[in-house]
């Protein structure tokens, strides 16, 4: 089993690689995602979490939103060289770094209730006050309007049309927050989720009311 000074030789590595990150996928989000997933686990009693906790926090390394494909594989394979870990806790390891993401609807079916653990840690994230603020981040890092009113909300798109079609940070609510709650995979998860989903109704509203002219 992996030792606790290498977890923490990871974390004081993306603390360094990714505390200036202005997306919103920075080691403070990496941070949360590791909490919430721990959160998440003893909810499910779930009692072996090193893994859980690892993938927590290298679940953005290879993420081709920011890295080509192969060189995020290659940065991952390095990082997880230097660690003790078996070949089965390695595949596992991956196995839930390369499912988890959204992808525009074009999710992976997850096969371990590690996997389903860090992706709702990582959509409890993506919602709530965070999730807007952090949705308006990185919308104005990839040039997105705040709100489009000649755009319409986009279904059944493609990873390409999802990655760089034309939307604003308002239609990502509709085209992927709001759908988060229900795609929840445990209790846990689903029980956290409700109030975040709860808050960006509330918020939507009062956007909607402010642009109108109607608040």
């Amino acid at each position: 089993m992996m030792e606790r000074k290498e977890l923490d030789e990871i974390i004081e590595y993306l603390r360094y690689e990714y505390i200036g990150e202005s997306t919103g996928h920075d080691w403070y989000h990496l941070d949360r995602v590791r909490n919430q997933a721990l959160r998440i686990a003893r909810g499910e009693q779930v009692s072996n979490t090193y893994i859980i906790e690892l993938a927590a926090l290298l679940h953005d390394v290879p993420d081709e939103k920011f890295v080509e494909e192969e060189e995020g594989k290659k940065k991952l394979d390095h990082i997880l060289s230097g660690l003790s870990l078996s070949e089965s806790e390695n595949a596992l390891l991956k196995s839930i770094i390369y499912t988890i993401s959204y992808k525009g609807g074009h999710e992976a079916t997850l096969t371990s209730k590690e996997a389903e653990i860090v992706r709702d840690a990582d959509r409890l994230d993506a919602i709530g006050a965070i999730g807007i603020a952090r949705t308006f981040a990185y919308g104005g890092k990839k040039g997105r309007s705040m709100y489009n009113p000649d755009f319409h909300v986009r279904s059944n798109m493609s990873l390409e049309e999802y990655r760089n079609g034309d939307s604003s940070s308002i239609h990502h609510f509709h085209e992927k927050l709001l759908k988060l709650k229900d795609l929840m995979c445990t209790e846990t998860g689903k029980a956290l989720a409700e109030e975040r989903h709860e808050f960006m109704l509330r918020f939507l509203e009062q956007f909607n009311r402010e642009w109108t002219g109607k608040e």
